[in-house]
């Protein structure tokens, strides 16, 4: 089986300081590429240098919602430039996040969270732009804001559109699948209903597998899948961190989909890898 996995974020912690071990976890398991996301300007380097140390990592640029905000425009002009002039196989992770919680835990940044909104979307926008420049795909956050993320996607015509993780309302699944955009679908596929129903009701040509590693982590009895390695991530206090996320967990998602869509693991599989190699 050839797996990949088109949404991690392998330069955080504590995914960051087992990396070693959990790319040969992956790699063992039949993961053959890993797409890191970046989410900030620092992100962004990180990424394009761990895809210069391990073939199996491949960049992906991008900057995520909230951050856009705490930059000075002259900062994100300067990080688009930066994407640009390089060669990331996709843009992400960006989008747009209105959740209410979120904008209350930043508050003490942002004190108008229609100003916030707005500015999220005249970042989105540029970053929407640079994907399709480059025609790459653009791997897109869309919480709380599914409608008009939808919206600025189709105004600007965008083709290579990877839905990350995509909990909105029923009734926009078949406007992202005319589209002709993909899900990406985590490994939390193993336990939440609605990601259940999406795949049940997405044609599995446009279905792609992401962990949002190190977070997004399967139900505990999954982790312990014995066709699967297990990292011993601990804590800086040196508890146990059993929750924490890695790419060889794709394996899950793929058995998983197997069993919802009444076909082989084998043939779930090759059809995924197929819709990345379409895309990337």
């Amino acid at each position: 089986m050839k797996l990949v996995d088109v949404h991690a974020h392998l330069d955080f912690k504590p995914l960051s300081d087992h990396l070693a071990v959990a790319l040969e976890n992956a790699k063992s398991v039949g993961v053959k590429a890993i797409v890191a996301n970046g989410v900030s300007p620092e992100s962004n380097r990180a990424v394009q240098a761990l895809a210069h140390q391990h073939d199996i990592v491949k960049p992906a640029f991008g900057f995520y919602p909230w951050h856009i905000p705490e930059y000075e425009e002259s900062i994100l002009d300067e990080e688009l430039d930066f994407m640009n002039k390089h060669n990331p196989v996709a843009i992400g992770e960006v989008g747009l996040d209105f959740k209410q919680s979120e904008f209350n835990h930043y508050k003490t940044l942002y004190s108008d969270f229609e100003k916030v909104k707005l500015v999220q979307k005249q970042g989105f926008e540029k970053l929407i732009s640079i994907a399709e420049k480059k025609k790459i795909p653009i791997i897109v956050h869309s919480r709380k804001a599914e409608l008009e993320t939808i919206e600025m996607l189709e105004s600007s015509s965008a083709k290579k559109v990877i839905m990350h993780c995509f909990m909105g309302k029923k009734k926009l699944i078949p406007r992202i699948v005319d589209n002709g955009w993909t899900f990406s679908i985590p490994v939390v596929v193993t336990k939440l209903q609605q990601m259940q129903e999406l795949v049940g009701d997405v044609p599995l040509s446009q279905l792609l597998t992401e962990t949002d590693a190190p977070y997004l982590g399967p139900s505990f009895p999954a982790v312990k899948d014995s066709s699967l390695h297990s990292i011993n991530y601990t804590t800086s206090d040196g508890a146990p961190l059993t929750s924490c996320n890695e790419s060889a967990n794709v394996l899950l998602s793929i058995k998983k989909m197997a069993e919802l869509k009444g076909l082989t693991e084998n043939e779930i599989a090759d059809q995924i890898f197929l819709n990345y190699m379409r895309l990337f």
